[in-house]
C-alpha cells in the first residue's frame, strides 16, 4: 500500500482534522470556536485543579498536590497556566512563619469548566 505525503492528502484527511470534522458531524452543524473542546482544561492535572476548586472555596498548594498526587513542579506549571488564563486566582501569604499558597476558581474558570462539561456530555450522548 502506497503512502501519501501530507501535501498529497485531501483537505481534512489529517488526523486532527478528522477528529474536528467528526465533532462537527455529531450535531450536524458547524462548531464555533466557543463550543470547541477547551484544550487548556482538557489536560488531566489542569482538569483536576479546576474540578477540585469548583467544589471547594479555596485549596492550598499542599492540599491540591496531595489530592492530585502530583509533584511540586508539575502542579506549579499547570496552576500557572490556569492562572495566566484567568481561570484560577492565586494568593500567597504566611501562616505564622510558614509560606502558604492558596488557589480559588474565578468566574471565568467556572464558566470554562461548565462549557467543558457540557461539551463532554454532548459527546457522550452522541455515541450512545
Amino acid at each position: 500500500m502506497a503512502r501519501t505525503s501530507r501535501a498529497e492528502r485531501p483537505e481534512g484527511s489529517g488526523r486532527g482534522r478528522e477528529t474536528r470534522a467528526e465533532l462537527k458531524g455529531v450535531r450536524g452543524e458547524a462548531v464555533s470556536p466557543a463550543t470547541e473542546l477547551d484544550r487548556l482544561i482538557h489536560e488531566r492535572v489542569r482538569l483536576g485543579i479546576v474540578s477540585a476548586l469548583a467544589v471547594n472555596e479555596a485549596l492550598s498548594f499542599s492540599e491540591l498536590k496531595a489530592l492530585l498526587e502530583t509533584t511540586d513542579g508539575n502542579l506549579s506549571v499547570h496552576a500557572r497556566k490556569l492562572e495566566d488564563a484567568g481561570y484560577i486566582r492565586c494568593r500567597k501569604g504566611f501562616e505564622g512563619r510558614i509560606p502558604r499558597t492558596e488557589y480559588s476558581l474565578t468566574a471565568a474558570g467556572r464558566a470554562a469548566l461548565e462549557r467543558y462539561v457540557e461539551h463532554m456530555e454532548a459527546l457522550i450522548r452522541s455515541v450512545r
